[in-house]
C-alpha cells in the first residue's frame, strides 16, 4: 500500500533539514526479516543537531518510529504511518576512548563491530556484544545481553533527543535498566552511549569473541532471515523450552517457520509476509498458554499497521 505524501504537508522548514527525507520508502530491506510495508516518510538525519532540528519542528500530531539495524523488529504489511527515523553514518557511529578507558560510542554502531573494535584496542568488557545482532541504540533500549553480561553492566551514561528536539544526558539511574527493560521515556532517541572499559589482552579478547561467535553459529539460525529471540524468557523459565515442549519445532504458518535449530527464533523461509510471522508467533503463544498457563511476551518489536481486512488477535488457537 502507499500512504499520502506527508512531506509537502510539513512546511518550508524541511528545506533546512540536512539529512535524507523520502516518502513511501520501502524499509523491508533494512530489516532482518525482509518483510513489511513502507514508511510514510523516512528520515535519515545527518547528525544529532539535524535530528533535534527536525523533531523540534515536526508537528506533535505526527507519529515517530525509530528503527536501528532492524534485527529485533517486525514491520507489519500495512506499513508505518508518520515518520520512520533511522540513524546511520559516521556521525552516529563514532567511537572515542579516553585515557581512563571511558568509551563513547554512537548508537548506530553495530554491536558486533563495536565488540571487534574494542578487542583490537585491548579494551575488555564488551565481548558479549559479538553475539548480539543489532546496534548500540537498540542495546540501550532493551538492555541487550548475552553470555551472562548485559548492557547495563558497563554503562555509565547515555545521550538522547526527545520528541520536542531537546537533548538529554542520562545516568544509569535515569535509564533504570532491568531484564530487557529500559525506563527512559519511549520517545527518547538515543544518540550516544558511554561505557567504562578495562584493560585487556587483544589476543585473549579475540579468543573470547571467537567462542561467542562459534556458540552462536552452532546454536542459532544465523544464516536465516530471522528477528533474533522472539519471546522474552519468563522468570525461571526458558522460552525456547516452552515452545519446544508445545511441539512447535519446525512448525509453519505460510512462509514463516519456527526454527528447527532454536525454537525461540521465527524465520522467513523466503516467501513469508509479516502477517505469516506474527500469526505464527501468536499461535505459539496461544498453545503455550493453554498448556502451561504461562504467557510468553514478545521480545521482537512489532511496528506499523496490518493490511486492510487483516486482524491478528493475541494468543491464537492452533
Amino acid at each position: 500500500m502507499a500512504f499520502d505524501d506527508l512531506l509537502p504537508q510539513l512546511g518550508d522548514w524541511t528545506s533546512e533539514v540536512r539529512g535524507r527525507l523520502q516518502s513511501n520508502f520501502e524499509i523491508a530491506p533494512y530489516t532482518w526479516f525482509r518483510v513489511g510495508g513502507p514508511a510514510q516518510l523516512f528520515f535519515n538525519p545527518k547528525d544529532e543537531a539535524d535530528l533535534a532540528f527536525f523533531l523540534e519542528h515536526l508537528s506533535e500530531d505526527i507519529p515517530v518510529t525509530v528503527i536501528g539495524l532492524g534485527s529485533n523488529m517486525l514491520v507489519r504489511d500495512g506499513g508505518v504511518e508518520g515518520v520512520v527515523i533511522r540513524l546511520s553514518g559516521k556521525d552516529f557511529s563514532d567511537v572515542t576512548v579516553d585515557d581512563d578507558l571511558i568509551v563513547t560510542v554512537g548508537t548506530a554502531m553495530p554491536d558486533m563491530r563495536f565488540a571487534t573494535q574494542m578487542a583490537k584496542q585491548g579494551i575488555a568488557g564488551f565481548a558479549f556484544y559479538k553475539g548480539i545482532p543489532g546496534a548500540i541504540g537498540g542495546a540501550l533500549r532493551m538492555n541487550a545481553g548475552a553470555h551472562g553480561a548485559e548492557t547495563k553492566d558497563r554503562l555509565i551514561g547515555a545521550r538522547a533527543v526527545d520528541r520536542q528536539g531537546r537533548t538529554h544526558d542520562l545516568t544509569p539511574e535515569d535509564l533504570g535498566h532491568a531484564y530487557r527493560f529500559c525506563a527512559a521515556p519511549a520517545d527518547y532517541i538515543f544518540t550516544k552511549a558511554i561505557f567504562r572499559g578495562e584493560k585487556g589482552d587483544p589476543d585473549a579478547l579475540k579468543t573470547e569473541m571467537d567462542e561467542v561467535s562459534a556458540y552462536r553459529e552452532e546454536n542459532q539460525p544465523t544464516k536465516d532471515r530471522t528477528g533474533g529471540s522472539t519471546f522474552k524468557n519468563p522468570e525461571g523459565k526458558s522460552a525456547w523450552k516452552l515452545v519446544d515442549e508445545a511441539g512447535f519445532r519446525g512448525f509453519k504458518v505460510g512462509g514463516a517457520q519456527v526454527s528447527e535449530k532454536h525454537t525461540n527464533f521465527l524465520i522467513n523461509t523466503g516467501e513469508a509476509s509479516a502477517e505469516d510471522i506474527e500469526r505464527l508467533g501468536e499461535t505459539v503463544r496461544g498453545k503455550v498458554r493453554a498448556m502451561t498457563g504461562i504467557e510468553l511476551h514478545w521480545e521482537i518489536k512489532r511496528i506499523g499497521q496490518f493490511k486492510d481486512g487483516v486482524e491478528i488477535p493475541p494468543f491464537l488457537d492452533v
